[in-house]
């Protein structure tokens, strides 16, 4: 029986940036912006659509029945009991991270990051004139891992007054467990660092593994946290540009809400609010589908791989639709690589070498698309393995 989402939707011609190639990139199946080839809930399409019908699209500032719907999605799925008056609505989470960076430290101050990791976290810290120090992740071979040693160490070194955590960790699909993240809580509480939490991927979970909502492990780590949270890689909805920022401690959600106003940015898009209430309060069935019809990806991708000999290898994902693949064996440089993804395999990924320079010999795949569509880009990648020399 096929599943909603065997379904394949022509994107080209709609502006999908996904979708948008470049010359010499026709006939290449894109699989590097992370959004999902994937209609939306149907209620979510529905929602939308009696907004349109209605015919007025005047200022909107939706009432309580918004925010109980996003806590209740985040009470129900992973047991943390924020409230409604913790929340910020924004129009995205890089938007609201860049101005936590500018609420929280001053200009010439170090913001430290764990690489390799989602690259506009260096873009926005850098175009805010500030400095990058970063964490390397260690990679023992089969998972990254956290070297913590060095975590407070450049936290003491550099006088780190912020963090930006990734959990899930995006690119390379870590769920960090309960107590990875206390752990490096208790250094941010030790040293006086603010913490913000990008959890965007929190509701792209495989078995086996539980997300942690890094606000809920203390109260004390809640009283240091700005929480980011988003609908828009859950549901699909990235261009309707809706987040919810959760920031219990009440004197850090003024200073926030303070350099917020400053954007003048204070009302949202009329259409991503009604789709984020619809998708929180009628998506659950549609999203525990998704994550079912992922985890089948991934076993596919992971089987089809085996069968290469292991020239290139999936780091088993914990987390999120973007796949980390180690391609080291290929012994190319990475514009090399990029061009034998492209003009080999005829597949758009994302370099690795984006997200740090220890990505560098990885790609990021997104398999977040029909299983035809991913045995078509595998397909093509085992053949064009299949003329290298390795």
């Amino acid at each position: 029986m096929l599943s909603v989402f065997d379904k394949i939707i022509d994107r080209e011609h709609t502006g999908s940036v996904k979708h948008t190639l470049r010359s010499g990139e026709s006939g290449v199946i894109p699989m590097w912006v992370a959004d999902m080839d994937f209609k939306a809930p149907e209620q979510v399409t529905e929602a939308l659509l009696a907004v349109t019908q209605h015919g007025i699209f005047g200022y909107t500032d939706p009432d309580e029945s918004y925010d109980l719907a996003v806590c209740e999605w985040y009470r129900r799925n992973f047991g943390w009991e924020a409230k409604p008056a913790w929340n910020i609505r924004t129009p995205g989470v890089i938007f609201s991270i860049a101005a936590a960076i500018r609420a929280l430290t001053d200009e010439g101050d170090s913001v430290l990051i764990q690489q390799p990791v989602y690259y506009p976290f260096m873009e926005i810290i850098c175009s805010n004139n500030r400095r990058i120090i970063v964490n390397e992740l260690r990679f023992d071979g089969r998972k990254y891992k956290i070297d913590f040693e060095d975590f407070e160490e450049k936290i003491k070194k550099n006088h780190i007054k912020l963090f930006v955590l990734c959990s899930p960790h995006n690119p390379v699909g870590r769920v960090w467990t309960k107590n990875e993240l206390s752990r490096i809580g208790e250094i941010c509480l030790k040293h006086g660092a603010y913490v913000i939490s990008d959890e965007i991927h929190s509701d792209f979970v495989f078995s086996g593994h539980r997300h942690t909502v890094f606000a809920d492990v203390s109260s004390a780590l809640a009283n240091i946290t700005i929480t980011c949270t988003s609908p828009m890689k859950t549901f699909n909805l990235a261009g309707l540009q809706t987040a919810n920022i959760f920031i219990s401690n009440t004197k850090l959600r003024s200073v926030f809400l303070k350099e917020y106003r400053k954007t003048g940015y204070l009302l949202l898009n009329t259409a991503g609010l009604a789709a984020t209430k619809t998708a929180y309060m009628y998506g659950q069935d549609w999203r525990d589908e998704l994550i079912a019809y992922l985890e089948g990806n991934i076993a596919y991708l992971q089987k089809s791989l085996a069968e290469t000999d292991g020239i290139i290898e999936l780091i088993q994902p914990e987390g999120t639709y973007l796949m980390w693949l180690d391609c080291r064996k290929l012994m190319l440089s990475d514009a090399e690589l990029n061009s034998f993804f492209i003009k080999k395999a005829r597949l758009k990924l994302h370099k690795g070498v984006t997200f740090g320079k220890s990505g560098s010999g990885f790609m990021r795949m997104n398999i977040a698309c029909p299983r035809k569509t991913l045995e078509q880009a595998v397909g093509s990648l085992k053949f064009a393995i299949g003329g290298v020399k390795i």
